[in-house]
């Protein structure tokens, strides 16, 4: 599995977070903007992000979609060197970069276009461009036409089946990833562009590094005709972005059950393709303007973060900012934001950052299956597994409680507050409080992992080298329940503790842990009954003894 599959995705639009002006003088003086991107590391961090998507940052005159040089960084923003030191250190922190390459068009100001301008047919470059045709003329009157995206004729389209110009943009691809150590690219406008030119680009990007990132924006169509093995890796999901803001607003959950059913279920046409799924972006009005009831934003981002894909979150979007598309202007999508004035403690951010930090720490999260297990109008419960896991999410959109049943043959605890609910005749029973996303998991047993100390060799180590190789426990209070602490039954196997839960009926605390050998199977009891001295052959023992936490196991078998 590939680094991109089991990432937290942070979209970034470097011209507007940072102020710059909204046309580039060329003779300005150069602005080292970009530098700060480095003081937003330790925001990405605690958020829980492991890759960074920056919006287009090549020389422009605009918005960064009317590229002026590939090769070069934007003015505006700072330098190629600015950006270099900007990649180590984001690299240090574990944060990997993905850039926008807008290959479909350049703008007017490009080197090849503004020759093609100035020597009409003699150009050596007229056929660099798609549509050139000297017998129309342009809206800018150049004495001849061209074509462009979208009607919009600063947006010059390239002619990629041209040779020339294909070299041209591979060399400059070649230079940010050998010299700049890039991690991928999001290719913008992906569903105008030829298939053959994917097919070219992908090989020549996997054959220099095989964890290259290739996203493709698409809108519309079958996904698959742009993700697949022979082009990119994925494509951005507009159906289920639609999908997801469209059931709140509506009270219809139909409709997004129905998108991921026929995605990602049992015979769902995107099943194993990792789609990028996100609420909002640079293009489109930021959620908190789209949801019509700002009390229905923690469900709806606990859906983005449970359901298969690359889940993504547009800078800003995590303090509740508004921006709406309107006008025909995106300006008020793409604001500037000082990282430092910001409020570390909102309760949004804090909402997301758990979210985030979940996703990585349940299996099923990144590689499960999923299946639809309840969908009403108002509710809506799906699961995900994998032979580590299986994981639920139950949503009530109502403003009234909700009580629901589904079938389950193990406990499921609620990660976020630590509640219990074990299965009678096969079935748990929730209630779902208003406006609410409850999300559950039940660790299944596992093949043992070869990277935990074999349990017999970790006893007779223990036993043998304790005093000598172990630093010491850290267990001040003997009826604390240590996370991930390893612990010795009175018979003598080994046990590490998963979490502290609670009953949802009985309100009576409950131990979930794990055992170190055979099948690695999981145990559920009674935290007093975990803390108890039992008495046998007239001797007094503790049930389990608390020896010290995992990563204190790793030193001890190195």
């Amino acid at each position: 599995m590939y680094w991109y599959e089991q990432a937290n995705c942070y979209h970034l639009y470097p011209l507007g977070c940072f102020g710059c002006e909204n046309h580039h003088i060329a003779s300005s003086q150069i602005k080292h903007r970009m530098l700060e991107l480095i003081d937003w590391i330790p925001h990405l961090q605690e958020l829980g992000m492991d890759a960074l998507y920056l919006g287009p940052i090549f020389e422009s005159k605009e918005h960064g979609y009317d590229t002026i040089d590939y090769f070069t960084i934007d003015h505006r923003l700072g330098t190629n060197a600015d950006f270099k030191q900007v990649v180590s250190a984001f690299h240090q922190a574990g944060i990997k970069i993905i850039l926008d390459g807008v290959f479909h068009h350049v703008g007017r100001d490009f080197f090849a276009f503004k020759d093609l301008l100035q020597n009409k047919e003699s150009s050596l470059y007229r056929n660099w461009f798609e549509g050139v045709a000297f017998t129309q003329d342009s809206p800018y009157h150049d004495g001849f036409s061209y074509a462009c995206w979208e009607g919009h004729y600063n947006l010059v389209k390239l002619n990629l089946a041209n040779e020339e110009v294909l070299d041209y943009l591979l060399k400059a691809i070649q230079m940010w990833i050998e010299e700049f150590q890039i991690d991928g690219l999001r290719l913008d406008a992906a569903n105008c562009i030829a298939f053959s030119f994917f097919e070219q680009l992908r090989t020549f990007v996997k054959a220099k590094r095989a964890d290259f990132f290739l996203l493709g924006e698409v809108i519309h169509g079958d996904y698959n005709r742009w993700a697949n093995a022979q082009m990119l890796d994925s494509t951005t999901n507009y159906e289920v972005y639609k999908g997801l803001y469209s059931s709140f607003n509506s009270r219809n959950f139909f409709e997004i059950a129905y998108s991921l059913n026929r995605q990602f279920g049992d015979r769902g046409i995107y099943r194993g393709l990792p789609l990028y799924q996100f609420v909002d972006n640079h293009d489109v009005t930021r959620i908190c303007d789209q949801l019509q009831d700002p009390f229905d934003l923690q469900a709806l981002y606990a859906l983005l973060f449970t359901i298969p894909g690359i889940p993504s979150i547009y800078y800003g979007s995590e303090w509740g900012i508004h921006g709406k598309k309107e006008y025909g202007s995106d300006a008020s999508l793409r604001p500037a934001i000082a990282i430092k004035q910001q409020n570390r403690s909102h309760e949004l951010l804090s909402w997301i950052s758990e979210l985030a930090h979940l996703r990585k720490e349940h299996p099923a999260l990144i590689s499960g299956d999923y299946a639809q297990v309840i969908v009403r109008n108002e509710q809506f419960v799906f699961q995900r597994t994998c032979p580590k896991e299986r994981f639920c999410v139950a949503c009530n959109l109502d403003e009234q409680p909700y009580t629901l049943a589904f079938s389950s043959d193990l406990p499921l605890c609620d990660v976020i507050h630590h509640a219990l609910y074990f299965p009678e005749n096969e079935e748990i029973t929730l209630t779902l409080p208003p406006k609410s996303c409850i999300l559950l998991s039940s660790m299944l047993a596992e093949e043992k992992d070869d990277s935990l100390p074999d349990e017999d060799a970790l006893v007779m180590q223990i036993n043998e080298h304790a005093k000598e190789n172990l630093p010491q426990a850290e267990q001040s209070d003997p009826n604390e329940i240590i996370i991930n602490g390893i612990y010795r039954h009175f018979k003598g196997n080994l046990y590490k503790v998963i979490a502290l839960a609670t009953h949802s009926e009985e309100e009576k605390p409950y131990v979930i842990y794990r055992q170190m050998y055979g099948d690695f199977a999981l145990w559920v009891r009674p935290l007093d009954m975990f803390l108890e001295t039992i008495e046998r052959d007239g001797m007094r023992f503790k049930r389990f003894q608390f020896l010290f936490r995992q990563n204190e196991a790793d030193q001890l078998t190195k």
